[in-house]
């Protein structure tokens, strides 16, 4: 059963163990790895390259360099800021807020994923025939009583109503 209340989808969202946080890191892929993939988005990992969305450095591309499931974060390279005593600080990103435009597929176990989604994008594609525009059926409007029972009257022999005078 799902959980519509605000209140416990955030507590579900923070207590949420590491094997499930994984689906939270799933990002977009970009309209060419789409195309290629025939899937939308996948989990965002190490070693992939990324585009940033949103905020200060958005349209900036690099790879991911760490993916921290404790805080729903992922650290970009080249995405820092300098501190008061000089040193650059990595600045975390939510992976919604990126688009995958390079994926990691050192492992296997990965592509045989992407393999598997795709597959099952195109055996849909190809059972579901497009329907032509105006093709369906008409829905029949719903009548009210006593449009039916003047309906009624009218195909009974006679034309008269029966039952209730009134």
């Amino acid at each position: 059963m799902k959980v519509t209340k605000p209140g416990k989808q955030r507590k579900r969202l923070y207590q949420a163990p590491h094997h499930e946080r994984h689906k939270q890191f799933s990002s977009p892929l970009s309209p060419g790895l789409r195309a290629s993939h025939n899937t939308r988005s996948v989990p965002v990992r190490k070693g992939d390259t990324v585009q940033i969305t949103r905020g200060d450095f958005r349209d900036f591309e690099g790879k991911v360099l760490r993916v921290d499931r404790g805080n729903y974060r992922i650290t970009v390279e080249g995405v820092t800021r300098e501190r008061v005593d000089g040193t650059s600080v990595p600045i975390p990103v939510h992976p919604s807020k990126v688009v995958i435009t390079g994926l990691n597929l050192d492992d296997e176990w990965r592509k045989k994923a992407l393999q598997r989604r795709g597959a099952g994008k195109e055996a849909e594609k190809e059972a579901k025939p497009p329907e032509e525009k105006g093709t369906k059926a008409p829905q029949r409007r719903r009548e009210g009583r006593k449009v039916k029972e003047e309906r009624r009257a009218a195909a009974e022999p006679g034309g008269e109503k029966l039952g209730k005078e009134g």
